[in-house]
């Protein structure tokens, strides 16, 4: 053994020899051997005798090592043992070969290596592929078939073995890390790369035994492995197929606010490992982030089938039942939360479910204003995002006839739809939600969909009343708004009034046909009955435009000109810009004057620019009722204020715009305190409002718009 010894530079020829004639040797394989002969063990032990010769003469002359080749390979390999392998890998018959290859193929990818940074004498062999040294020390020392390689994977005791012509090893394309082309082969690879990858980094940085750290000079057999990025590649590669890696980078996101990028850093941790509880959760989190509160809970749910004892997701499973109405689950979850959970999260749930019982028995007894009352102290008590919770405070606003509030809360409410709705409290609360959305529908005058989520509520539940009652409804009122548009277009107004009369049977409270029965009433000379259609559409719809554009039309046919003038009022400050609205205004203003008995010789549309010539003028448009606007300027710079103060009095017909000229009127200035020029005033009912700069225009016509109102 003395005189076999090697440098510890360049590993063992001796035992190599031997240990590489035993990768030859046959083991368990799914290919069936070929029978064994007397003349293949003679082979073996020629085999042996020949390494030994070669371990002797690799120690008598040991090679000198390139030093440019050392630079720029990572694996380095002595001549003499290129030299001998090609000999012993040509020595063999052709059946040792086929022998050697189908073994070598089999066991590249399931053989694995068990090492321990401390014991390094106790690690098993494993089987060396079947490429000779001399193709290895070729694809080492050429660019161009390191290149072609690509990749390592980790196969020696090193971790390293160039991936090349590797004999009937299958690859699945250039620079691939795996073997063979069977997922379970690239699962286990994958797996092993990654444990030994964190094995590594556990390492001391003095080698052990061959060992050392992961990147580290390392002595492997008769190839010295020096550093190299490569590795660094390759765990960046293991890193992309880690879960834990996307887990990480996704907390990183959701602490940062960027709800989005967390939510597909856990889908790819759940796509590399679905049974993780905690990647469920996470991934839950980030959806209450982005306010998807069903899906959240559905996640909160698969996190708790795959780890039945987690408590941060029961936790967070309980509080998403609060949210979302559903008090006697989140009791149940906040029980099995352990110390996350706490006496206040019990008595939110608590409070919750007694809100909850007493609307149920308030719309039992039809008790509208209880029920709208309970229903707001539920969604102040956490359930913000119960659609059961809303739908209920909607149904209770419709049935007290405040459709254009009842329509406003259904808009703020939970956007959920109703497939996520039926998953989650089944198919007849889903109904009843469906319901409630086609009468807020009809109340809006949107019939073809409250015909749609009417029939929708019907398939969900066939053998509810209520809705069945809400789906004939929908459809007599569709009918009767279609047929009596058509009877009106067609000027029969006393046939269009008798189908409105039907729909309205229906629903009585219908604005929308109560404004189309007015138009018919108006036509026929019914004016004090079409003013009483518009006034009960406007009850329930205030902001309403078209009845109360028709009542002021009404009104001013019954020569009503006060309760026209406040309707046009009304109308001109919700559309400042509409001309014939204005006209309207003006010419109901001017037949209010002339029935007070007051001077309207100097009205004229358009005219409510007034130049001001005395302080007796002045005082007169300041203190009438109403409001008055006064520009103070020069007369030299006031060109563009001027502009200003145009656009502005068309949008606001109905109010005196004043303009004075301070060179002309010096004492109304200081009488005004005007402090800047240009400057605007706005005077209501003989008071001083308020004061604009001259330049302002936006702040001019939102202070006109609040203070005409």
């Amino acid at each position: 053994m003395a005189e076999m010894a090697v440098d510890s530079e360049f590993g063992c020829g001796f035992l190599g020899g031997i240990f590489q004639r035993w990768s030859y040797w046959p083991r368990k394989t799914s290919v069936r051997s070929l029978p064994s002969t007397e003349h293949s063990k003679r082979q073996r032990s020629s085999s042996v005798e020949s390494a030994c010769k070669a371990s002797n003469l690799a120690n008598k002359s040991p090679p000198k090592l390139n030093e440019q080749s050392a630079k720029n390979s990572t694996l380095v390999q002595p001549k003499v043992s290129s030299t001998i392998s090609h000999k012993r890998v040509h020595g063999r018959r052709p059946s040792d070969a086929a022998r050697s290859s189908t073994s070598s193929s089999t066991s590249s990818v399931q053989t694995k290596v068990h090492q321990s940074p401390d014991l390094g004498h106790e690690r098993k062999l494993k089987r060396e592929p079947t490429s000779n040294s001399s193709e290895l020390t070729k694809m080492i020392t050429d660019p161009q078939l390191l290149n072609e390689s690509k990749a390592l994977v980790r196969s020696t005791p090193s971790n390293a073995m160039l991936l090349g012509h590797l004999g009937n090893l299958k690859q699945t394309g250039p620079g691939k890390l795996f073997g063979n082309n069977s997922p379970n082969s690239t699962v286990r690879t994958v797996d092993y790369l990654s444990r030994n990858l964190r094995e590594k980094s556990f390492m001391p940085n003095n080698p052990k035994n061959g060992f050392g750290k992961l990147g580290g000079n390392v002595v492997m057999g008769n190839i010295v492995r020096k550093n190299s990025d490569e590795f660094g590649q390759l765990r960046g590669l293991v890193n992309r197929l880690d879960p834990e890696a996307f887990k990480s980078k996704g907390n990183e996101a959701y602490k940062q606010g960027r709800f989005d990028e967390a939510l597909a850093l856990y889908d790819r941790a759940i796509g590399l490992d679905s049974n993780k509880a905690t990647y469920r959760c996470n991934k839950s989190a980030a959806l209450i982030g982005l306010g998807r509160i069903m899906e959240a809970v559905f996640e909160c749910k698969e996190a708790i089938l795959i780890e039945p004892s987690y408590h941060r997701a029961h936790h967070r499973l309980a509080n998403l039942y609060l949210r979302v109405g559903e008090a006697e689950k989140a009791l149940h979850h906040y029980k099995h939360s352990g110390t996350y959970a706490n006496s206040d999260d019990i008595a939110k749930a608590q409070a919750l479910q007694n809100h909850l019982n007493i609307c149920t028995e308030a719309r039992r007894l039809k008790e509208w204003n209880t029920l709208l009352k309970e229903t707001k102290y539920a969604i102040s008590s956490g359930a913000d995002s119960a659609p059961q919770v809303y739908a209920l405070h909607v149904e209770a606003l419709l049935n007290l006839y405040r459709h254009e509030e009842a329509h406003a809360t259904y808009q703020k409410g939970p956007n959920i739809s109703i497939d996520s709705c039926t998953r989650l409290i089944g198919p007849a609360a889903s109904a009843y939600i469906m319901m409630i959305e086609a009468r807020v529908y009809l109340a809006a005058g949107r019939f073809e969909d409250a015909v749609a989520a009417s029939q929708h509520a019907a398939k969900l539940d066939p053998s509810n009343k209520e809705v069945n009652i809400v789906v004939k409804r929908a459809r007599a009122v569709k009918s009767a708004r279609l047929s009596g548009n058509l009877l009106f277009k067609a000027s029969k107004f006393s046939e269009a009034l008798v189908t409105y009369n039907e729909g309205l049977e229906n629903d009585p409270y219908n604005a929308v046909l109560l404004c189309n029965r007015a138009a018919c009433r108006s036509k026929l000379g019914q004016y004090e009955k079409a003013v009483e259609d518009c006034t009960t559409a406007l009850n329930v719809r205030p902001s309403y435009s078209k009845a109360r554009l028709r009542r002021a039309d009404c009104n001013a046919k019954m020569e009503r000109w006060e309760a026209s003038v406040q309707d046009y009022e009304m109308l001109i400050r919700e559309t400042p810009g509409d001309e014939e609205v204005g006209r309207a205004l003006f010419e109901a203003q001017v037949q209010l004057k002339k029935q007070r008995g007051e001077d309207i010789k100097d009205l004229k549309f358009g005219s409510n620019l007034i130049f001001i010539t005395s302080n007796e003028r002045f005082r007169h448009f300041i203190t009438s009722p109403g409001m008055s606007v006064v520009l103070f300027c020069n007369k030299s710079n006031h060109k563009q204020v001027l502009q200003v103060l145009e656009h502005v009095c068309k949008s606001f017909p109905s109010i005196n715009f004043l303009k004075v000229e301070i060179e002309d009127h010096p004492y109304l200035a200081n009488s005004e305190h005007v402090r800047s020029i240009p400057s605007f005033k706005i005077y209501k009912n003989g008071s001083r409002v308020k004061e604009i700069p001259g330049n302002d225009r936006e702040m001019l016509e939102s202070s006109v718009k609040l203070y005409s109102s």
